[in-house]
């Protein structure tokens, strides 16, 4: 838990207390520090964690001082449990409890470094000893993610030894509601969470607004699959998404804010009330915040566990206690919202740029990126790619940049096939735009979209076909049902699908899609309908041959769908160990000890058994 001092008065007193913080930090301390974010707690990091500091303890008695402190995630998942070592900041990846002797006597305690738990580059076979030297960090731009993997999330000193509330106390002593408003205007912020509508005109609407009293919102019901940005930052960081809120509150007039927490994320719950608990009990969250006046405070609300709720409307029914269903938006949320008040409702990662923006100017923000795309973006890279994990960008980077130079390349040596990119409602890339900039406008001219910012990497294994019926399933299972274009639309497409990938397509089905998803972009209630259609007009823009394919040979070029490919025993491969032939579950193998194998293929049901446990590869796809 966070040890708090006492209530700050005053901006002052918050400066003042900072360089006290400071004055009491030795830069060449010993320090270990162990990621406990999702994924490496999910890979053991706990028990690493736990490792380490019983040896601190031990050490303590010798005089040894030792600092073992938890982070949030890092951002390279693919490797993780992670541990960095000060002073040096070195790096070590893939750390198991076993490991933690070696570390603590040879790197802690003896200044050495352990070559075997480093990063170590599969093509040079360079080894890197810092984050700065690995390539998956190089290309990278931190604003959101700087304090991931540096402060303790549950340390409200180590936010604030990293100039933390410093751009809420600059607002709240030199700055207007409406000088606020203008200066996140200028700096060309879009909103993070999907839509990309410049928070600066957002912010003005809900000022403007008529109504009291008004409510500022987080948005952190991250329901995309394979996305989890909004989790790591919650998790990681969550006094700058506190901090991004207050200052959005001061500008719009609020005194009342909530952040809405998918509610299967239990740690990014924990250390977001903790960060509150704190605040309030320094003085920066509140009555009379640092003696200016401003009041303000926060409230948590877990999620309803339905996708829908992500949607503005829909969240904030969820809030009201009501079923979480979108509305028609003729009245937009910054007039009419929860309880019918003015609300300002942003993505956590929207708020998290807002006080670097107050801190390091507008000129700054907008200084990175596109003409028309300020800023870094946060992507979480995931799928068949080397380097799976968070990443923070420039927007404007290219695709190819972000899945080769960071994200390692394609596993296995395989062809890149295409990237989806904004989550089950965005289009799928191929290869030829690879070198597209990555922006809110390009994403849209290729027929995806931003989104909240996940990115799914496929290689040439995959049926594109079968990517857009994966999608659609999704769709249609959180589809709220109040509106029917969404309702039965969906469910329509998705029976299509069912057909073309098991071998009935018939012709004319592809037309029949295309006319369903324009049915659905133009009718649907709200945005889950309405882009719905988008994995599925990007595949047949891009990849029509797939899906001719299906219909006309039934057959599936990827040899993803069961039943539109077959399996084949490679007589020169097998060495008749007769695995396959034992786990067979309809007996369709049949063969001598130490001889090749045969399917039959009037039993075979086209499992996928023989595939899966050959250990020869000696089954393959035909």
């Amino acid at each position: 838990m966070s040890t708090v001092g006492a209530r700050l008065q005053s901006a002052r007193n918050l400066e003042l207390h900072r360089k006290h913080l400071l004055a009491e930090r030795d830069a060449d301390a010993r320090r270990v520090r162990v990621c406990l974010g999702t994924g490496c707690t999910a890979k053991g990091a706990q028990g690493v964690m736990e490792s380490f500091q019983r040896a601190a303890e031990e050490y303590e008695e010798d005089l040894v001082l030792v600092e073992t402190k938890c982070t949030g995630c890092h951002g390279f998942c693919e490797r993780g449990p992670i541990v960095v070592v000060d002073p040096g900041n070195i790096f070590y990846q893939e750390v198991a409890e076993e490991d933690v002797p070696e570390i603590w006597r040879e790197s802690v305690i003896g200044g050495r470094v352990v070559e075997e738990l480093l990063y170590k580059d599969e093509e040079t076979e360079q080894i890197a000893k810092t984050p700065d030297e690995i390539p998956f960090y190089r290309a990278q731009h931190r604003i959101v993610l700087k304090h991931n993997g540096v402060i303790n999330p549950k340390e409200i000193e180590d936010y604030l030894a990293a100039d933390g509330y410093a751009a809420l106390a600059k607002v709240l002593t030199s700055m207007e509601p409406d000088e606020v408003i203008e200066e996140v205007r200028q700096s060309g912020l879009r909103g993070r969470g999907g839509g990309g509508f410049l928070t600066g005109r957002k912010w003005r609407s809900a000022r403007d607004a008529h109504g009291e009293p008004k409510y500022v919102i987080a948005n952190g019901d991250e329901g995309d699959p394979g996305a989890f940005m909004d989790r790591s930052l919650m998790e990681g960081s969550p006094h700058s998404v506190i901090e991004g809120m207050m200052i959005g509150a001061y500008a719009v007039g609020s005194s009342q804010g909530y952040i809405y927490v998918r509610n299967e994320y239990p740690m990014a719950v924990k250390h977001l009330n903790i960060a509150l608990d704190a605040a309030r009990e320094m003085g920066l969250l509140g009555e009379d915040i640092l003696g200016s006046g401003f009041s303000f405070d926060i409230r948590i609300n877990r999620g309803g566990g339905a996708f829908v709720c992500g949607e503005s409307t829909a969240l904030m029914a969820s809030l009201e206690g009501r079923v979480g269903e979108p509305r028609a938006k003729y009245i937009h949320t910054v007039e009419s919202g929860f309880n019918g008040k003015p609300s300002l409702l942003n993505n956590v990662e929207t708020w998290a740029n807002v006080p670097q923006i107050i801190l390091n100017g507008a000129d700054w923000f907008a200084s990175l990126g596109t003409e028309k795309s300020k800023g870094t973006k946060v992507f979480s890279l995931v799928g068949k790619v080397k380097n799976t994990g968070l990443v923070e960008v420039p927007m404007g980077m290219t695709l190819r940049q972000i899945i080769y130079d960071i994200g390692g390349s394609i596993r296995d040596g395989k062809a890149f096939k295409a990237v989806q990119t904004g989550g089950p409602s965005g289009g799928c890339i191929p290869a030829e735009y690879l070198d597209e900039p990555v922006d809110f406008d390009r994403l849209t001219d290729l027929g995806s979209m931003m989104g909240s910012g996940g990115m799914i990497v496929m290689d040439e294994d995959t049926c594109m076909a079968n990517v857009a019926r994966y999608f659609l399933r999704f769709l249609k299972e959180e589809s709220c049902g109040k509106c029917t274009p969404c309702r039965e639309g969906v469910a329509q497409m998705l029976h299509v699908f069912d057909r073309i990938c098991t071998g009935k397509g018939r012709e004319g089905d592809v037309e029949l899609l295309e006319n369903l998803g324009t049915l659905l972009e133009d009718t649907a209630l709200c945005a889950l309908g309405s882009t719905a259609a988008y994995p599925v007009l990007s595949t047949i823009r891009y990849f029509p041959d797939e899906y001719e394919t299906h219909i006309r040979e039934k057959r599936c070029p990827a040899k993803e769908c069961p039943g539109l490919f077959r399996y084949e025993i490679d007589a020169e491969k097998c060495t008749g160990c007769r695995l396959c032939a034992k786990k067979c579950p309809v007996d369709a193998i049949t063969g001598e000890r130490k001889q090749p194998h045969v399917i039959d293929y009037e039993k075979c049901t086209d499992c996928g058994t023989c595939f899966d446990v050959c250990p020869f590869s000696s089954v393959i796809k035909v």
